[in-house]
């Protein structure tokens, strides 16, 4: 298969000529070859979004409500081709990319539609005057997005983006293009108007970075690496652009002693190992009240062992490979620090027998205990199925443990005294905290993270009001 990117409306090959493989992860096998893009294919998707902008801003919100609509069922008769392409691009299991990935790729469409819809117009009285608050389209905007969730998270993105008015340059990561260019099918097969949606695939320093430093494109929102993101800051904040960052994240779960262990076992399993700890909002830090701390511990790697690691296309993996060989190396790098450092396996690396594929990218769900809370395994963003254990003996402790690191993305708290886990959930600095549940998501709220977890926020209004221009026009009473 051959992708190319999508501007103005057509599929069109690279002008340099130059294409990239894109492997699957568990087998290293060739699924594609995609665009090598360079800067002279985003000048050409700036040139068609800029034509486009004009009618497609002048749209009633009503007749871009419709299109994304169109698009979430156009997705939809999709669906299992999402779940297939996903699971190939990422090597997760084909369960979960059905679960998550594509049902999530079509509801983002649907909801934003419908939020859309219930906006209210913002009036605000004075003695003599009323001030009316307008939105505007920002113009053309630029969306760069990570191979975890590649669809999910482009989705998220582009249908706030385009219900606002604005037209788009949007950049997959070249690990996982397509599911982008599946979208780019669907976009087609209902004529969508053309240079609304533009997808230019490609690396990162080349197509990046061309977006970033565009000068006509007037906003960034981007997902991915902490290290990435203060990049794209550095080149994009003194150009005045609109900037949003959703960057790494180095979680707690917190597993307090009134906890029903086995619950809370079962939790923490899930909020560490999803998608191979692949998603910035996995709980890697396992932080355990002393005095549960033998018993919770044994029902954990219980939980742990009982998943199945093998071939992501079987109905009964649960965890499939990481995104790459490169990345299961450094991955393996961590646990041979955590070694060094005099930390203990408790379950996975060595202990768990993979899949036989020697070119697969496959690492075992690992457990790590005995290291400092502030160990580089501890603090620093693995991204990978590694998670570490820790004790704690009050609250006061496991809040100064959570809070230790450079990120503040997200966290979990486990209680069977719902006071307690809020009490504890507002002393930890980050964006997100859950309490007895994890990744438990309300499209409506502020999703994004504090400290070097990013700026700004997504979801509902924050996402409208970020691609958006807020006007305020005051009319002075007669």
């Amino acid at each position: 298969m051959q992708i190319e990117n999508f501007i103005d409306g057509k599929f069109t090959p690279p002008i340099d000529g130059n294409y990239l493989p894109n492997l699957n992860p568990a087998n290293g096998e060739l699924n594609s070859m995609i665009p090598d893009s360079s800067h002279d294919d985003v000048n050409s998707a700036v040139n068609a979004a800029k034509s486009a902008f004009s009618n497609w801003s002048k749209l009633t919100i009503n007749e871009r409500i419709d299109w994304l609509r169109q698009i979430a069922d156009g997705l939809e008769q999709r669906k299992a081709d999402i779940a297939r392409l996903e699971c190939e691009d990422t090597g997760k299991p084909i369960s979960l990319a059905e679960r998550v990935d594509a049902e999530r790729s079509i509801t983002n469409f649907s909801f934003f539609a419908d939020h859309a819809k219930s906006i209210a117009d913002l009036e605000f009285r004075m003695d003599d005057a009323t001030n009316y608050v307008i939105r505007k389209p920002v113009g053309v905007v630029g969306l760069i997005t990570p191979w975890n969730l590649p669809l999910y998270l482009l989705s998220w993105k582009i249908a706030p983006a385009l219900v606002m008015g604005n037209t788009i340059i949007a950049k997959p990561s070249e690990l996982t293009p397509s599911t982008a260019n599946l979208l780019c099918e669907v976009l087609d097969s209902i004529d969508f108007p053309k240079g609304v949606i533009n997808i230019v695939q490609g690396l990162g320093s080349t197509v990046g970075q061309a977006i970033v430093e565009h000068p006509e494109i007037r906003a960034i929102s981007f997902t991915g690496g902490t290290e990435t993101g203060k990049i794209v800051a550095r080149t994009a904040a003194p150009m005045f652009k609109k900037l949003s960052l959703e960057l790494g994240g180095k979680n707690a779960t917190i597993i307090l002693d009134d906890v029903d262990l086995a619950s809370a076992a079962k939790g923490a399993a899930r909020a560490a190992f999803t998608n191979s700890g692949q998603v910035c909002l996995c709980g890697s830090r396992i932080l355990v009240a002393d005095k549960i701390y033998h018993e919770f511990v044994d029902l954990l790697v219980e939980e742990v062992e009982a998943m199945k690691v093998g071939n992501p296309k079987h109905r009964d993996t649960d965890i499939g490979s990481v995104i790459s060989i490169a990345h299961k190396d450094k991955i393996h790098s961590y646990i041979d620090l955590a070694k060094s450092e005099g930390g203990e396996i408790l379950t996975g690396s060595e202990f768990t027998i993979l899949p036989s594929n020697a070119n697969g990218a496959f690492v075992a769900p690992t457990l790590i205990a005995n290291l400092n809370i502030d160990s580089r395994c501890a603090v620093e963003e693995i991204f990978g199925p590694v998670a570490t254990i820790h004790r704690f003996t009050t609250d006061e402790e496991a809040i100064r443990m959570a809070n230790i690191t450079q990120y503040g993305l997200a966290g979990s708290i486990w209680t069977g005294d719902r006071a307690r886990g809020v009490a504890v959930a507002n002393q930890i600095d980050s964006g997100i905290l859950w309490v007895n549940t994890w990744l438990h998501r309300d499209l409506r709220t502020p999703f994004g993270g504090v400290k070097n977890s990013g700026v700004g926020r997504e979801g509902g209004d924050w996402s409208l009001n970020f691609f958006s221009e807020l006007s305020n026009i005051c009319v002075k009473d007669d």
